[in-house]
């Protein structure tokens, strides 16, 4: 039999054998394998008239492809690569702006994968340009970016690198904001004040973000400005393994909030540690950044005072609290935070010798010019990884802290 001449559509073209070529199975997208095929004739026996023993599907007289032992090649084949490239890690993409790019590494270390190729760079004026720089067509992409000093310059570079991966036809876009900035501006204290926390969550969601996940927002109002969903988790997690591992005894412990705004923190907190006895720091601020300390409830003499905050920023609040504290009797004084924002003059206030340890989290990169003796930095690397893997795979977030 003579094989009939190949015939195409217009303007297409014959593909080489060098070609790559590639199957979408359950797996994932893997590479089509190569068989021998012998090219044979269909030639139906007649029995009666009725042509009969055809292939199923077979037209008689007409050229049929033989492909011997096709299904287990298949089987085998899908079975290899969907072992090299898990079904579970194919649509995951993490990418870090320039905010904080050593946790985003830290957490990619902990998730087995690499960060995704995207370029952030600013003009002469100014200006930022965003390009994702690999396929992310049909993937859940996580972009890790805190808002933090200077907070204006890392907002809008996440704005744009949400709206990159949008217009990259990303399947969903979660922005991961270890810090949330403008989160202290939550309601209206005077007349005509802007509400900047609603304003920031508006301004994610418009630019195409499907979720938000945070660390220690600055008060829970801020999970109902946004329009998507929000995964709030805490950093009082790896801070409290951290103060476990100091042995203090328990009834020589205490914990004390700075002001009466973090009652609810530091009463859970205390909760932590053995249902620890609690102290409240009664603050009367003057103005933005200033603050005043008037008078302690709560007994500390003779104790360890366990500062909570959600943040530290000008170290004005917690100074004050940790001076009031040693007048009081207090045996040690700590301040934990998971925020180490730093606005001078922090650090000077920090190191003035009134803390035993000042422990933050890594949410924010602290400049080498702002570590000083008593500072102990803890990563919450792990705590992203694992969030960031169950929002992927649709499992319990709550559950980390129950």
């Amino acid at each position: 039999m003579q094989a009939s001449s190949h015939r195409y559509l217009a303007g297409a073209k014959p593909l080489s054998t060098s070609t790559p070529l590639y199957l979408l199975t359950s797996a994932g997208r893997v590479p089509a394998m190569r068989v021998h095929c012998t090219l044979q004739e269909a030639l139906p026996s007649v029995v009666n008239g009725v042509p009969v023993g055809l292939p199923k599907g077979a037209v008689p007289n007409r050229p049929i492809l033989e492909v011997p032992d096709w299904e287990n090649q298949y089987r085998r084949h899908t079975a290899r690569h969907s072992q090299s490239t898990p079904a579970s890690l194919s649509r995951l993409r993490l990418f870090s702006g320039t905010a904080n790019p050593t946790l985003a590494n830290e957490v990619a270390h902990y998730l087995g994968l690499e960060l995704g190729k995207i370029k952030c760079k600013r003009f002469a004026d100014g200006e930022i340009y965003v390009q994702v720089q690999e396929s992310i067509r049909g993937c859940d992409v996580f972009l890790i970016q805190p808002t933090c000093p200077p907070v204006n310059d890392h907002l809008m570079e996440l704005l744009i690198m949400v709206d990159a991966c949008r217009r990259a036809s990303a399947r969903s876009i979660t922005a991961v904001v270890p810090y949330y900035g403008y989160a202290r501006a939550d309601r209206k204290v005077q007349g005509r004040e802007s509400i900047a926390a609603k304003l920031t969550a508006n301004l994610i969601t418009e630019a195409g973000a499907d979720r938000l996940l945070a660390i220690d927002l600055h008060s829970g109002q801020c999970v109902g400005y946004f329009d998507i969903p929000v995964d709030h988790v805490y950093g009082e997690t790896v801070i409290l393994d951290y103060l476990a591992s100091k042995r203090i005894a328990t009834g020589d412990l205490v914990v004390v909030s700075p002001d009466v705004g973090g009652v609810a923190r530091a009463r859970a907190f205390a909760k932590k540690l053995n249902d620890a006895p609690l102290a409240i720091v009664d603050k009367r601020r003057s103005a933005h950044n200033v603050s005043e300390v008037m008078n302690l409830i709560g007994d500390v003499r003779g104790k360890v005072a366990v500062l909570v905050d959600d943040m530290i920023d000008t170290a004005g609040t917690i100074t004050n609290a940790a001076k009031v504290l040693a007048k009081e009797g207090a045996r040690e004084v700590y301040a934990c935070a998971t925020h180490a924002v730093f606005s001078p003059p922090a650090v000077e206030r920090l190191s003035s010798g009134v803390f035993q340890e000042v422990i933050v989290a890594n949410t924010i990169p602290v400049a080498p010019e702002n570590v000083f003796p008593q500072l102990t930095i803890l990563s919450v690397a792990n705590l992203l990884g694992e969030t960031i893997w169950r929002v992927y795979n649709a499992a319990s977030v709550q559950a980390l802290r129950d």
